[in-house]
């Protein structure tokens, strides 16, 4: 897997791509996945691609022979009258590929030949286009409704781009922007890694220019730092929620756990000889305290066993009155 990300600016284009591919976990390389072809003056043009290593090798090597092979010229990526026109010829010349591929192996299940592509750049007269390419050959353009592409592992640095991009960024933020979602989708993803390649394409150049961030560029190291920072402080600045009061175990110390429980009220054992101190001579009963049972209900409650009317009566003198 991959991550690649196109994005439209009112200034250009800018184009970031990993590095990273793999036959499984014993078997991890680093391989360019961004393509670029330029004609002072005339035309630039910009293609990353995902998925199936060896379609996507024999697309970009039939684009360079048709451009080296001066019969085949006509078909190269550098004649073609439009943006729209080139991206039609990679997607025939895609899904030409995979199909051959699919019918030489026999394979009828789902392509382990797939693959995607992003194509971007401008052509003198015209403005910067962006164009997502399909495995099936056919494709979509960028809009301003619609102003970046992703292929590959997109989930995870998708939500960043979606809330912080605007069409007038610079190019420093939108390398920022990207830096961010790349550094979101290695944390979460193994097939994911650096180093990762930028290609900018300022409107109306017709160059690019290109730089490699990888695990010791100071600037990655630096913004990925920050950014696991400044999300922990942006959580805990953020309000706690409303919540109704729910007991949980750790409100209460359990007993054996170096704490003690609390006692159970006594009360008289029947047939007991009362020892409370009359009410006359303690005088009047404390108030009562109220235990909230629920919001909307309060019992009364008090300790003293004679002020509830739990206390036995005191014994009366020998040759009172008793009862049979």
């Amino acid at each position: 897997m991959t991550y690649c990300v196109g994005v439209m600016l009112d200034r250009g284009l800018v184009f970031m791509s990993d590095t990273r591919t793999n036959a499984g976990v014993d078997n991890v390389s680093v391989f360019c996945k961004t393509r670029v072809w330029t004609q002072p003056g005339e035309r630039t043009l910009v293609l990353m691609t995902a998925g199936n290593l060896a379609t996507t090798q024999a697309v970009v090597g039939r684009l360079e022979d048709r451009t080296a092979a001066p019969d085949e010229r006509g078909m190269s990526l550098l004649s073609q009258p439009s943006m729209f026109a080139t991206a039609q010829m990679l997607g025939d010349l895609l899904r030409d590929e995979i199909k051959r591929r699919e019918d030489a192996a026999g394979q009828t299940a789902a392509s382990k030949f797939s693959a995607s592509m992003i194509l971007g750049g401008q052509i003198a007269g015209a403005p910067p286009r962006l164009f997502l390419i399909y495995p099936e050959g056919n494709f979509i353009e960028a809009t301003p409704d619609t102003p970046f592409f992703q292929i590959g592992e997109t989930k995870y640095g998708r939500p960043i781009i979606v809330r912080a991009y605007r069409p007038d960024m610079s190019f420093r933020e939108a390398v920022k922007l990207l830096t961010v979602s790349f550094d979101s989708t290695i944390k979460a993803n193994l097939s994911v890694g650096l180093p990762v390649d930028v290609t900018l394409m300022a409107r109306d150049s017709f160059a690019t220019t290109r730089l490699r961030m990888g695990e010791a560029d100071p600037y990655y190291s630096m913004i990925s730092s920050r950014w696991g920072q400044s999300l922990a402080e942006a959580l805990n600045a953020l309000p706690d929620p409303e919540l109704p009061c729910v007991a949980s175990p750790s409100d209460t110390p359990l007993p054996g756990n170096g704490a003690t429980a609390p006692a159970a009220p006594s009360s008289p054992r029947p047939g007991a000889e009362a020892t409370a101190t009359p009410p006359a001579e303690r005088g009047a009963p404390a108030p009562a305290e109220a235990v909230e049972v629920n919001p909307t209900v309060s019992v009364p409650v008090n300790d003293d066993p004679a002020a509830a009317g739990l206390a036995e009566p005191a014994p009366t003198a020998p040759g009172g009155p008793r009862t049979g």
